[in-house]
Protein backbone atom coordinates (compact mmCIF):
# COMPACT_ATOMS: atom_id res chain seq x y z
CA UNK A 1 0.00 0.00 0.00
CA UNK A 2 1.42 3.20 -1.19
CA UNK A 3 1.96 6.37 1.21
CA UNK A 4 -0.64 9.42 0.69
CA UNK A 5 0.80 12.27 0.72
CA UNK A 6 -0.31 15.48 0.60
CA UNK A 7 1.77 18.83 0.25
CA UNK A 8 1.01 22.46 1.02
CA UNK A 9 3.34 25.50 -0.07
CA UNK A 10 2.66 28.53 -1.73
CA UNK A 11 5.43 28.91 -3.88
CA UNK A 12 3.96 26.82 -7.01
CA UNK A 13 7.15 26.05 -7.98
CA UNK A 14 8.57 24.25 -4.25
CA UNK A 15 4.93 21.80 -4.34
CA UNK A 16 5.44 20.65 -8.12
CA UNK A 17 8.96 20.06 -7.21
CA UNK A 18 8.45 18.12 -4.57
CA UNK A 19 5.52 16.51 -6.43
CA UNK A 20 8.01 15.01 -8.72
CA UNK A 21 10.45 13.86 -5.97
CA UNK A 22 8.05 11.59 -4.43
CA UNK A 23 6.53 10.16 -7.34
CA UNK A 24 10.59 8.73 -8.19
CA UNK A 25 9.72 6.66 -5.59
CA UNK A 26 7.31 4.31 -5.79
CA UNK A 27 6.19 3.96 -1.93
CA UNK A 28 4.17 7.33 -2.54
CA UNK A 29 1.50 8.58 -3.65
CA UNK A 30 0.52 12.40 -3.52
CA UNK A 31 -3.16 13.04 -4.20
CA UNK A 32 -2.75 17.04 -3.38
CA UNK A 33 -1.23 19.56 -3.77
CA UNK A 34 -1.92 23.00 -1.73
CA UNK A 35 -1.50 26.67 -1.72
CA UNK A 36 -1.67 27.34 2.57
CA UNK A 37 -2.47 25.75 5.54
CA UNK A 38 -6.26 26.02 5.69
CA UNK A 39 -6.97 24.17 2.42
CA UNK A 40 -4.64 21.34 3.86
CA UNK A 41 -6.74 21.33 6.57
CA UNK A 42 -9.48 20.77 5.17
CA UNK A 43 -8.58 18.43 2.36
CA UNK A 44 -7.41 16.19 5.54
CA UNK A 45 -10.70 16.37 7.53
CA UNK A 46 -12.54 15.32 4.56
CA UNK A 47 -10.09 12.95 2.68
CA UNK A 48 -7.76 10.09 3.74
CA UNK A 49 -4.25 11.18 4.13
CA UNK A 50 -1.25 9.42 5.41
CA UNK A 51 1.27 12.50 5.90
CA UNK A 52 0.83 16.33 5.25
CA UNK A 53 3.98 18.20 4.15
CA UNK A 54 3.34 21.69 5.43
CA UNK A 55 5.55 24.86 4.84
CA UNK A 56 5.73 26.95 7.45
CA UNK A 57 5.45 30.19 6.19
CA UNK A 58 2.02 30.33 4.21
CA UNK A 59 -0.97 33.20 3.61
CA UNK A 60 -4.30 32.45 5.27
CA UNK A 61 -3.17 29.85 7.84
CA UNK A 62 0.85 29.06 8.65
CA UNK A 63 2.23 25.30 8.89
CA UNK A 64 2.18 25.36 12.65
CA UNK A 65 -1.78 26.38 13.16
CA UNK A 66 -2.17 23.97 9.90
CA UNK A 67 -0.16 20.94 11.74
CA UNK A 68 -2.36 21.76 15.10
CA UNK A 69 -5.54 21.21 13.43
CA UNK A 70 -4.87 18.60 11.44
CA UNK A 71 -3.54 16.61 14.57
CA UNK A 72 -6.68 17.29 16.61
CA UNK A 73 -8.83 17.08 14.19
CA UNK A 74 -7.98 14.10 11.57
CA UNK A 75 -5.57 11.04 11.52
CA UNK A 76 -3.39 12.80 9.40
CA UNK A 77 0.55 13.15 10.84
CA UNK A 78 1.60 16.58 10.07
CA UNK A 79 5.22 16.93 8.89
CA UNK A 80 6.82 20.68 9.02
CA UNK A 81 8.99 21.26 5.91
CA UNK A 82 10.76 24.20 5.27
CA UNK A 83 13.31 26.49 4.60
CA UNK A 84 13.25 28.68 8.02
CA UNK A 85 14.57 26.84 11.75
CA UNK A 86 13.61 30.23 13.33
CA UNK A 87 13.27 28.74 17.07
CA UNK A 88 9.76 29.75 18.03
CA UNK A 89 8.34 27.79 14.80
CA UNK A 90 10.33 24.37 15.54
CA UNK A 91 9.51 24.21 19.59
CA UNK A 92 5.80 25.50 18.32
CA UNK A 93 5.20 22.99 15.54
CA UNK A 94 6.65 19.83 17.99
CA UNK A 95 3.64 21.27 20.59
CA UNK A 96 1.09 21.68 18.14
CA UNK A 97 1.08 17.90 17.28
CA UNK A 98 4.10 18.11 13.91
CA UNK A 99 5.56 14.37 13.67
CA UNK A 100 8.69 16.01 11.81
CA UNK A 101 10.19 18.76 11.48
CA UNK A 102 12.64 19.15 8.25
CA UNK A 103 15.08 21.46 6.27
CA UNK A 104 13.91 21.48 2.45
CA UNK A 105 18.02 21.19 1.48
CA UNK A 106 17.41 18.11 3.34
CA UNK A 107 18.57 15.03 0.49
CA UNK A 108 15.95 13.68 -1.47
CA UNK A 109 17.09 10.35 0.37
CA UNK A 110 16.51 11.57 3.66
CA UNK A 111 13.34 13.28 2.95
CA UNK A 112 11.89 10.21 1.67
CA UNK A 113 13.24 8.12 5.11
CA UNK A 114 11.71 10.40 7.17
CA UNK A 115 8.16 10.39 5.86
CA UNK A 116 8.52 6.83 5.76
CA UNK A 117 9.35 6.40 9.48
CA UNK A 118 6.75 9.09 10.73
CA UNK A 119 3.77 6.69 8.95
CA UNK A 120 5.63 4.07 10.90
CA UNK A 121 4.81 5.96 14.06
CA UNK A 122 7.96 7.53 14.88
CA UNK A 123 8.88 11.33 14.61
CA UNK A 124 12.20 12.98 13.17
CA UNK A 125 13.41 16.02 14.10
CA UNK A 126 16.69 16.68 11.73
CA UNK A 127 19.70 16.69 14.20
CA UNK A 128 20.85 20.39 13.15
CA UNK A 129 17.13 21.25 13.90
CA UNK A 130 17.66 19.84 17.35
CA UNK A 131 21.46 21.08 17.72
CA UNK A 132 19.46 24.52 16.99
CA UNK A 133 17.18 24.06 19.99
CA UNK A 134 19.94 22.86 22.01
CA UNK A 135 21.82 25.94 21.24
CA UNK A 136 18.88 28.38 21.61
CA UNK A 137 17.15 26.80 25.26
CA UNK A 138 20.90 25.91 26.73
CA UNK A 139 22.57 28.65 26.30
CA UNK A 140 20.46 31.34 29.29
CA UNK A 141 20.16 28.75 31.85
CA UNK A 142 23.97 27.42 30.97
CA UNK A 143 22.32 23.76 30.17
CA UNK A 144 20.82 23.97 33.83
CA UNK A 145 17.90 21.46 33.71
CA UNK A 146 14.46 21.80 35.49
CA UNK A 147 13.60 17.99 35.22
CA UNK A 148 12.38 16.50 38.72
CA UNK A 149 15.00 13.47 38.70
CA UNK A 150 13.11 11.36 40.98
CA UNK A 151 10.31 10.50 39.16
CA UNK A 152 12.43 8.83 36.70
CA UNK A 153 15.22 5.50 37.17
CA UNK A 154 18.86 6.40 36.68
CA UNK A 155 18.81 4.35 33.12
CA UNK A 156 15.53 6.15 32.00
CA UNK A 157 17.34 9.85 32.47
CA UNK A 158 20.29 8.39 30.37
CA UNK A 159 18.15 7.40 27.70
CA UNK A 160 16.41 10.51 27.83
CA UNK A 161 19.95 12.42 27.55
CA UNK A 162 20.48 10.25 24.65
CA UNK A 163 17.45 11.01 22.94
CA UNK A 164 17.82 14.69 23.19
CA UNK A 165 21.33 14.38 21.40
CA UNK A 166 19.91 12.91 18.21
CA UNK A 167 20.32 9.13 19.06
CA UNK A 168 18.21 6.61 17.55
CA UNK A 169 17.16 3.26 19.71
CA UNK A 170 19.70 1.25 18.28
CA UNK A 171 22.25 3.23 18.83
CA UNK A 172 21.03 4.00 22.04
CA UNK A 173 21.42 0.28 22.44
CA UNK A 174 24.63 0.06 21.49
CA UNK A 175 25.84 2.40 23.38
CA UNK A 176 24.28 1.39 26.72
CA UNK A 177 24.73 -2.64 26.22
CA UNK A 178 20.47 -3.12 26.36
CA UNK A 179 18.70 -4.46 23.96
CA UNK A 180 16.03 -2.73 21.42
CA UNK A 181 13.21 -3.92 22.57
CA UNK A 182 14.43 -3.04 26.47
CA UNK A 183 15.24 0.18 25.39
CA UNK A 184 11.57 0.87 23.76
CA UNK A 185 10.21 -0.27 27.00
CA UNK A 186 11.96 2.31 29.15
CA UNK A 187 11.02 5.07 26.03
CA UNK A 188 7.50 4.04 26.47
CA UNK A 189 7.44 3.94 30.61
CA UNK A 190 9.35 7.85 30.05
CA UNK A 191 5.93 8.26 27.63
CA UNK A 192 3.66 7.13 30.29
CA UNK A 193 5.49 9.70 33.32
CA UNK A 194 5.42 12.63 31.41
CA UNK A 195 1.78 12.11 29.31
CA UNK A 196 3.72 12.83 25.90
CA UNK A 197 3.71 10.93 23.35
CA UNK A 198 6.78 10.42 21.23
CA UNK A 199 10.43 10.73 21.60
CA UNK A 200 11.01 14.03 19.93
CA UNK A 201 8.44 15.57 22.81
CA UNK A 202 10.75 14.12 25.87
CA UNK A 203 14.00 15.87 23.69
CA UNK A 204 11.85 18.85 24.13
CA UNK A 205 11.17 17.45 27.63
CA UNK A 206 14.80 16.65 28.22
CA UNK A 207 16.24 20.35 27.20
CA UNK A 208 13.56 22.45 28.56
CA UNK A 209 12.01 20.60 31.61
CA UNK A 210 8.55 21.39 30.77
CA UNK A 211 5.98 18.79 29.38
CA UNK A 212 3.63 20.04 26.67
CA UNK A 213 1.78 17.34 24.41
CA UNK A 214 0.24 20.04 22.09
CA UNK A 215 -2.90 19.33 24.00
Amino acid sequence: MKINVIIADDNSFIREGMKIILHTYEEFTVSATLENGLEAAEYCKHNPVDIALLDVRMPVMNGVEAAKRIAEETDTKPMILTTFDDDEYILEAIKNGAKGYLLKNTEPERIRDAIKSVFNGHSILQDTVLDKIKDSLLRPAEAAHQIDESQFTERELSIMSLIAKGLSNREISKQLFISEGTTANYISSILGKTGLEHRTQIAIFYITGKVDNGR
